[in-house]
């Protein structure tokens, strides 16, 4: 046995073994994240109450709209360039550094200069959006991370986030037995940021780096915005695609207590998002490959890569949905059991996410990204317009099914009468027909 674990081992090359050892430390961490942070997360909830768990959601989902200008969308635009001229590391950190503090101050100024013209008479609001917007300008740090990332050593980047996240995990345990008020759970996530900063100073400088040479280069600047303000455009439409419903149920509604509603429910669909992010990574390199020796194989591969996302939407879909007043009721209490209604339905709309994220795949490998953009700006505009209507008359019930509606309409609909997109729609019917999709799914797995 152990000589074959040896031969196995000698078949892959260094690099792919670097590779798998780098996915599963940011798997672990996910897994990490998601258990941990799921129970002191309904922990907070309970303690909370729908109101103040309402209005703190409000604070997030608020910032979050603005968070493009903070990332500039420069992370993988950096990545690429580190790998590619690691001898310009410190250059390249450096004008990404600045860059993003610049980012991080203009998303500060802004989040607070609108919120102040949105709820002027809402002093509560303005902190807590004030402290969770301040932990934007602590990104900045994430160049750390950037350079981590190029030389596929995340390891070090787990180590110091998940050494800040489990820190301010016992601390949010400790305000909780302390009856500690909203505002010190909203420095929580701003202390988080910091020490999540400064341990990435730690271990970079442990590894015998300095921040101390870094340097702006003017030029490296212009060209890395050049790249990005695409990238900054999709990113503001994604967020407005999937946080505006928050936002805006805040806004509109004088009970706070349905944003906390629909914020556990929201939360609790998303657990599993996780998958087919990773199934994601795992998957495209292969396709990449495939398809440039044999583009039916490659169409057929995407065939099932479609099929099991959908089988793995149901998977979660159909016990969450007919469990949602268990799962709600046993893990939030009585408090927040009109979430359990909201759940039932909202876990539907996450086949956006399984299918939006291998039709994403696809436009990628084919380079047609540009319709992504296209695809969640109409998504954006069509949910602000569904939630101006549903939100004032249904609630939070009302923002489930803007999200349904939309997310049916821009990920499945739409691509029928988009030429470029005909073949996606042909994929997808096949696989909406279940029983073949579960065959075709058994014998890949054969």
């Amino acid at each position: 046995m152990f000589k074959s674990i040896v031969s196995i081992r000698e078949r892959f090359s260094p690099q792919l073994r670097k590779v798998a050892v780098n996915t599963s430390w940011l798997f672990a961490d996910r897994i990490l994240r998601m258990g941990v942070g799921l129970f002191v997360g309904v922990w907070v909830a309970r303690y909370l109450g729908p109101e103040q768990y309402g209005l703190y959601n409000y604070a997030i989902a608020f910032v979050s709209l603005f968070s493009a200008f903070a990332t500039l969308g420069l992370d993988s635009i950096v990545v690429r360039d580190l790998v590619r001229y690691p001898a310009c590391r410190d250059e390249i950190l450096g004008t990404t550094f600045v860059l993003k503090l610049i980012g991080g101050l203009f998303t500060l100024l802004l989040t607070v200069g609108i919120i102040s013209l949105l709820r002027p008479n809402e002093t509560l609001t303005h902190w807590l959006v004030g402290i969770t917007a301040v932990g934007t300008l602590f990104q900045a740090f994430d160049a750390i991370d950037f350079w981590f990332q190029s030389q596929t050593q995340s390891k070090y980047t787990v180590y110091a986030k998940s050494t800040a996240f489990l820190l301010i995990t016992v601390v949010k345990v400790i305000l909780i037995w302390m009856q500690a008020p909203l505002i010190a759970f909203a420095c929580t996530g701003l202390a988080e940021t910091i020490i999540g900063a400064v341990c990435l100073i730690v271990v970079y400088q442990a590894n015998r780096y300095t921040l101390g040479v870094w340097q702006l280069q003017l030029q490296r600047s212009k060209q890395l915005l050049k790249e990005s303000w695409s990238l900054i455009l999709s990113g503001l439409t994604v967020y407005v695609y999937s946080k505006i419903d928050q936002v805006m149920l805040g806004s509109m509604l004088i009970k706070q207590s349905e944003l906390g509603f629909y914020a556990v429910a929201v939360r609790l669909s998303e657990v599993f998002d996780f998958l087919p992010m990773i199934l994601s990574i795992s998957v495209l390199p292969k396709l990449t490959e495939i398809r440039q020796r044999d583009y039916k194989e490659y169409i057929n591969k995407f065939q099932s890569y479609f099929d099991l996302m959908l089988i793995l939407w149901l998977l979660v879909a159909i016990p969450v949905s007919l469990l949602a007043p268990f799962i709600v009721n046993c893990l939030y209490g009585e408090s927040y059991t009109k979430s359990a209604h909201i759940l039932s339905i909202y876990v539907w709309a996450q086949f956006g996410s399984n299918l939006g994220i291998a039709r994403s795949g696809f436009l990628l490998l084919e380079g047609k990204q540009i319709f992504s953009l296209y695809l969640s700006a109409s998504g954006a505009v069509l949910n602000v317009v569904l939630n101006l209507f549903l939100i004032p008359k249904y609630g939070a019930m009302g923002a489930t099914i803007a999200t349904l509606i939309t997310y049916f309409l821009v990920i499945v609909a739409i691509i029928f009468f988009v030429n470029e997109l005909k073949i996606i729609s042909k994929i997808l019917l096949r696989s909406f027909n279940l029983p073949h999709a579960i065959i075709r799914f058994l014998e890949v797995v054969k």
